[in-house]
């Protein structure tokens, strides 16, 4: 426990960072799942229904809650690429915007690709517990994997030209 404290304070800089990052994705996810139930429930309203469908014939992917995630989710990386472009990370707006852009766009491919997963594995499993809302459920659990991913990966790639305790 000792270790972990020298290493914070020690790391100050970019304990705050991860929480400013945190703040930003509290303001993602909150713009993720308005606009995933939004679409859900207009969905459902609408008796639109986009099948099962299946991914590399093994994964098996609800086609009304992937489109839905994949919209919400893109609206979430609008927002958090801005606020830690200007906020968490202001000393890497040095670095070429359409550089820096095309990783954070990759590393979110990425992140959508494990939320997707996260999502369609976990719905089921959710389902008898919580009815038609259970991919709120399995969203929240999708949302925190993904959130160490994006942090970790940005952090040494995206901004890779912010030094640590800097």
């Amino acid at each position: 426990m000792t270790n972990i404290i020298a290493l914070a304070q020690q790391n100050r800089k970019e304990l705050g960072r991860f929480l400013k990052f945190m703040v930003v994705g509290t303001i993602g996810a909150t713009v993720d799942f308005g606009i995933l139930n939004a679409l859900k429930l207009t969905f459902r309203a609408c008796n639109v229904d986009l099948g099962m469908w299946h991914l590399l014939g093994r994964f098996v992917l609800e086609g009304n809650l992937t489109v839905a995630n994949t919209i919400s989710f893109t609206f979430a990386v609008i927002s958090n690429f801005a606020g830690n472009r200007f906020w968490t990370y202001p000393e890497s707006r040095s670095k070429l915007l359409a550089g820096q852009l095309g990783q954070f766009f990759a590393v979110n491919t990425a992140g959508l690709a494990i939320n997707l997963t996260v999502l369609n594995a976990l719905d089921p499993v959710f389902k008898p517990l919580l009815g038609f809302y259970s991919y709120n459920a399995a969203k929240v659990v999708a949302t925190i994997v993904v959130m160490f991913w994006n942090f970790f990966v940005n952090r040494f790639w995206t901004y890779n030209d912010v030094k640590l305790g800097q």
